[in-house]
């Protein structure tokens, strides 16, 4: 009988984690990033920079990831974030080798709503989105927009926006070099109940947080888990929104999914079960 329930119950746990991987989607994966058709030639330009795409501003845009867009209306400028408390000052041009620059410099250039022009946004949200998140289309998609173009109660980004390990709120993990290795006790098992798939930038030898650390702009709704992939998930592929680069799915059927909480606790470890005794893992 014993032997009888525990494969029952191996059955339902497969089961569970089979249902939260999805087949292909049948939409583009740069969903609202095909920018009403244009898809790569909007962000990116094979020539000559914003100016190869008909915008005005230094054709130097294009010396990082051949941008197409005019971001030099951003260069230079102080944002502050994390309420105040992480100061940020912004390339002043696209030839700098921080990680800011095509880390939160070319995002900005569409997706902030204070210094730079609003490039080809209509500040909508273009996919389908929870009952709890509001209707449809109606999420602002450019920051600073409001409040007087502060960015204070926006997420720490930035060169001084470290993500540490150790003390009270981060993980057992080392880091060399600005690369994280979650080999702890507490991190490997988060690892291989979810995964690690943030990717920080890296500043003067340390790992810091920028817009492409938590998104992939070239996905916006499916994540591939791969077999040799940085989390214990099986293989396959993971609904996701907002362009995150890991599992977030806050339209899960399943009341107990805490899916996107375990994306947050990638980097607040002190908000994870691993951290605070309790052996829950994944749920989808």
């Amino acid at each position: 009988m014993k032997r009888i329930l525990l494969v029952v119950l191996l059955l339902l746990v497969f089961v569970s984690v089979a249902t939260a991987q999805i087949t292909q989607p049948s939409t583009d994966i740069l969903g609202a990033h095909l920018n009403y058709g244009r898809g790569c030639a909007a962000c990116h330009s094979p020539h000559s920079g914003a100016a190869g795409n008909g915008n005005s501003g230094s054709a130097n845009t294009g010396n990082s990831i051949l941008w197409g867009e005019d971001v030099t209306g951003l260069y230079g400028k102080t944002i502050t974030t994390g309420g105040g408390k992480y100061v940020e000052v912004l390339p002043a041009s696209m030839s700098a080798t921080t990680p800011d620059v095509s880390g939160m410099l070319t995002c900005l250039g569409c997706h902030d709503g204070n210094f730079a022009p609003a490039s080809m946004m209509k500040n909508k949200v273009y996919e389908n989105l929870p009952a709890t998140y509001g209707n449809r289309n109606t999420i602002p998609t450019l920051m600073a927009s409001a409040g007087g173009g502060s960015y204070i109660s926006d997420h720490p980004m930035g060169l001084n926006a470290t993500i540490d390990c150790g003390g009270t709120s981060g993980w057992d993990c080392t880091e060399v070099n600005g690369a994280i290795n979650m080999r702890g006790s507490a991190s490997s098992r988060f690892v291989t109940s979810y995964g690690f798939f943030v990717q920080p930038g890296v500043y003067n030898n340390k790992a810091v947080v920028v817009c492409t650390t938590c998104h992939n702009p070239h996905s916006m709704n499916v994540v591939t888990v791969g077999r040799n992939s940085n989390s214990g998930l099986p293989a396959g592929n993971y609904a996701t929104m907002f362009f995150l680069r890991a599992p977030y799915n806050p339209n899960d059927t399943n009341p107990m999914s805490n899916q996107t909480a375990q994306f947050c606790r990638q980097c607040h470890a002190d908000k994870s079960n691993e951290m605070n005794g309790s052996t829950a893992g994944t749920t989808f």
